[in-house]
This record gives C-alpha cells, structure tokens and sequence, in this order.
C-alpha cells in the first residue's frame, strides 16, 4: 500500500517529504472519508491559493482528499461561523488569515473569535502589497497620494471584504495618508484584484498571494510591499518605510483551525500533517503566493496564542488610527 501511494506521490510530482510520512504513520486517528477546507471568501484570493497548496500534500498524509469549499460573505464571517458550528469530527476545517482582523473591526461576531475553534497549523506569514491599475498616472506610492490629495474622493479602494486583512490595510492607509477615497467591499482577493484590474476600483493593499500573478504579469503596479523589509517574492518593489509610508506594515498569517470540541487526537492527527504538507510545499507557498512558513506552532494552544495575538495587535492598529469597529 505505501508502494503505491509512493509511486503515485512520484507520478504527480509531490513526493510526500519524511515529515509528512511519520504524520501519517504515527498518528491513531485517520480520516475515513474526505475532509472539508473551508475558505471563507471567493476563488482565486490568498486562502483559496495558500489552502490548495497545502491541502493537496496534507490529504496524502491523512490517506484521504482535503476538498476546498469556498464559503464567501461577510469579510469571511459566513464560512468561520459555519466552521464554528460544524461537528467537531476532524471533516470539517477552516483556513482565515481574516480570522484574527474581523473582531477588530466589527462590532458584532456571530461567534468567538478564540473560543469556538482549536488550533491545527498555521500555513505562513505574507505582506499585503499597495497596488494600482496600469492606468493609474503614478509610479511611485507617494505620487499616488499627491494624486490622492489632489482629487479628494474621485477615486475608489478595493477590499476584499469588510473585516478582512485587506480592510484593515485600506483604513490604516487612509488614516496615515489623511487621503478621502470611496472603499469598494468585494466578496475576497480575488474579485478585489479582478476590479484592479479591470480599473474598476483604481487601487488597494491586496494580498500578496492574490495579486503576486498579477504584479508580474503587468495587470496591476505594485507600489509597496506593506513591510519593514523588502520580499523575495518581489524583490524590486520597495517596502513601506523606503516607500515613503513607515507605518504601513501590516502581513497576513493563514491559521488552520477546527471546531472547539474537536477531540485532541484528531486535532493532533490534523497537526501533524499539515504542519509536514507546509514543510514540504514551502517553495511553492513562496513562489506562488509570497508565503512564508515560520516554526514555532507544533500545538494547538501555540496556534490560537498566534490567533489571540492578532486579534490584539490589529485591534491595537486600528484604534491608533482612529477606526473604530462597526
């Protein structure tokens, strides 16, 4: 048996790395039918790319598919919400690197934030990135807001939904630019970065993972990489200080997380392969999607301690810039 899936492993090019083998003979609990991911927003944005790169080698590991489901509204509240809600069983998942922003800027949750969800694994860190449309007559993220200044509420700001990362993005950047630019709300990166694109919104602070494609392909300019230092992904756009925007740094993280009740085998059991399936697609994580894994979260309580620390840290970004949730 192990022949085979070897020689399938090798036919589809992903041979399953040695960390990815002991998860899958070390742990007890072992999936019976295919697991769900959920990813809370529409096709094509950093959740969808991050969680089909991961689940593909991950369900090698547990013997059965990982199916993505994507679950868009409500700036990943509909999908996080369904996750919290579902048997605690190990079949159903969810990925959110909007998990930790979205009680940082509304108001009312219709579940908890730390409290409904065990930790699995965390797929990896990412910059947002401050883009505009071709069309846009800036090269250089301080010509953006002159011309920003100059024609107060002319242009729009794409989101990839109201509570997601990119939001909290947009307001930080109104707030340390004092610009006035209508927010456009999509339904998740990708049709964000599609509305860039297609000049239908003239700028925004997508994903890196959501937009990467686009920057090398010439549909959108990348101004900024929203980080203290440059990235390897896009290693000739400046980052935010050498940009002239100090503080415009904000990343996104994508935890991996189940039901509360989930038992703690099964949590294990889901740990130690996706943690081995990141380990194994970090170089595409990174050429794909910008992502970079980071050690550190081997347990459930280190995963929900890195979700509970964005919570305060995005909460604590906000209130500085005078955002309050709604």
């Amino acid at each position: 048996m192990q022949t085979r899936r070897q020689t399938l492993s090798l036919a589809l090019g992903a041979v399953a790395a040695p960390s990815v083998v002991r998860a899958q003979s070390g742990s007890a609990w072992r999936p019976t039918r295919p697991v769900r991911l959920v990813v809370p927003f529409a096709p094509g944005g950093s959740n969808d790319i991050v969680g089909r790169i991961v689940a593909e080698a991950a369900g090698q590991a547990l013997g059965q598919s990982i199916v993505i489901e994507n679950r868009a509204g409500a700036g990943s509240m509909i999908g996080a919400e369904h996750v919290a809600r579902a048997a605690p069983d190990g079949y159903t998942l969810l990925i959110n690197s909007a998990h930790s922003t979205v009680p940082a800027i509304v108001a009312r949750v219709p579940y908890r934030t730390v409290e409904d969800f065990a930790g699995v694994a965390v797929a990896g860190f990412s910059p947002y990135v401050l883009c505009a449309n071709p069309q846009l007559p800036v090269e250089s993220a301080q010509q953006l807001v002159a011309l920003l200044k100059a024609n107060p509420g002319r242009y729009n700001m794409a989101t990839a939904g109201i509570g997601s990362g990119v939001h909290v993005g947009a307001e930080l950047f109104r707030s340390i630019t004092k610009v006035e630019v209508e927010l456009v709300h999509y339904r998740g990166g990708g049709p964000s970065v599609a509305a860039l694109v297609a000049n239908e919104s003239q700028f925004g602070t997508p994903t890196m993972a959501s937009s990467l494609g686009q920057v090398r392909g010439g549909g959108v300019r990348a101004l900024a990489v929203l980080a203290e230092q440059r990235t390897p992904a896009l290693p000739n756009v400046p980052s935010a200080p050498e940009a002239g925007l100090p503080g415009l740094v904000v990343e996104e993280f994508f935890p991996i997380l189940a039901p509360a009740a989930t038992p703690a085998p099964v949590v294990a059991a889901l740990g130690a392969a996706f943690r081995g399936a990141i380990q194994q697609s970090a170089a595409r994580l990174s050429e794909l999607a910008g992502v970079v894994p980071r050690a550190g979260f081997e347990t459930s309580e280190q995963v929900m301690k890195v979700v509970r620390d964005g919570v305060e840290q995005y909460t604590s970004i906000l209130r500085a810039a005078g955002v309050q949730p709604t």
